[in-house]
């Protein structure tokens, strides 16, 4: 090798790079650009765990009284907390010997470095996206949870945070989940039997705190799209959503999603849901590092972190929806 500077191209090259490089990672897709809008993709200082505070239980001690009446000091129950292990992710930026000398000249080197920032986004993107939907158990229980373990119940992932949701006691940690036409209201199994999409929003909402996302595959929401008179067919003017193709199911914006389970429709109150990263390591690029006996260098860009939920039950999701 015969760059000296190559370190510090790469950080020049990250340096410009490094405030789009998250953002492109989690803004180019629907579930990560819709957190990304609520403030919920953030970085945490650490600790041994990724905490979530929960609130489970009603404050009892509410009540009306008249004069001099003794107050209720009951001590409360009721709060608890989840707890989510950190989890690592890494793209690497590779450089071959043949590469390099094919790019003499800082320009070169830079326009190189550029186009495998780019790549390197690009897998981080899709990998991440990919993890979204699954259930954590991937790559030997190493991947980031997704919406797989996050909205589950019992007959799911049900363990998740550290709480297990069969347990006695632990039933406000079941999202609202069904099979096609569980609800009840017909024999229709498919996504146009809007009747069970609505017993699931209602049923994983309370008062106004309801879910506010609604992503499918692309086969149901050109099912459910199909559906719908064309004067019924409004899209969200909300400029968060304007770059993915959406419709409205009870003032909510509806996306697909090619990673979405097949026959899936999620129900997601983002207000519960969240990406944590540790903010030492979140996307960052190590120094370029070179082996013996590999003609090559390359920088890890790293993070540390997971996606984590505080209320289950505010979460739906139904499964087995055919467009037959």
């Amino acid at each position: 090798m015969s760059n000296p500077d190559y370190d510090a191209l790469l950080s020049t090259t990250y340096e410009k790079y490094a405030p789009t490089f998250v953002d492109n990672i989690f803004d180019e897709v629907v579930l990560y650009s819709k957190l990304m809008a609520k403030g919920k993709v953030k970085t945490i200082d650490g600790g041994e765990s990724i905490t979530e505070p929960l609130m489970y239980g009603d404050n009892s001690t509410f009540g009306t009284y008249s004069g001099y009446e003794t107050l209720d000091t009951t001590p409360q129950d009721g709060i608890t907390a989840a707890n989510f292990p950190w989890k690592q992710a890494a793209v690497n930026i590779a450089i071959s010997g043949i590469e390099e000398a094919k790019n003499k000249g800082a320009s070169k080197i830079i326009s190189l470095l550029e186009a495998k920032t780019f790549q390197a986004e690009e897998s981080a993107r899709a990998g991440m996206n990919l993890m979204g939907y699954g259930d954590g158990t991937g790559n030997a229980g190493k991947d980031f949870l997704g919406l797989e373990a996050l909205v589950g119940d019992e007959t799911g992932v049900a363990t998740v945070g550290g709480i297990d949701c069969t347990a006695g006691g632990n039933e406000y940690w079941r999202s609202v989940v069904q099979t096609a036409d569980t609800d009840g209201a017909g024999a229709d199994t498919t996504v146009r039997d809007t009747a069970q999409w609505s017993n699931v929003f209602y049923t994983a909402s309370r008062g106004n705190d309801a879910p506010d996302l609604v992503i499918t595959t692309q086969a149901l929401f050109e099912h459910y799209e199909a559906s719908l008179e064309p004067q019924l067919r409004f899209t969200s003017n909300d400029k968060a959503d304007a770059k993915f193709t959406n419709i409205e199911f009870k003032g909510r914006s509806v996306f697909f999603d090619a990673d979405c389970p097949a026959g899936t429709t999620y129900f997601l109150n983002t207000k519960y849901l969240g990406v944590k990263g540790h903010k030492d390591v979140w996307w960052t690029p190590t120094g370029f590092r070179t082996l013996p006996d590999v003609d090559a260098r390359w920088s890890n860009i790293l993070a540390y972190g997971n996606m984590t939920v505080s209320n289950r039950a505010r979460q739906g999701k139904i499964t087995g929806q055919t467009v037959v």
